[in-house]
């Protein structure tokens, strides 16, 4: 789901997929306790964030909403 989601906003999201358990640090940078997390950032910092799977439409809305209007 995540690969379809990178090539329907692609050029306007990255799509990044951590290991946490090849990672801890970076787990903890974003407090990613639960699997799955998604942390959304803009410029460097996290704007939002989804604990627990979620249907592909459900991401693509949050992803939208962040997105704002397209231009």
């Amino acid at each position: 789901m995540l690969e379809r989601l990178a090539e329907r906003y692609a050029g306007r999201v990255k799509v990044v997929k951590v290991n946490v358990d090849d990672s801890p640090a970076t787990a903890r940078q974003f407090d990613a306790s639960s699997i799955p997390t998604l942390v959304f950032l803009r410029h460097g910092k996290p704007v939002d964030r989804v604990v627990g799977a979620q249907p592909e439409p459900a991401l693509a809305n949050r992803i939208d909403a962040l997105l704002g209007p397209a231009t």
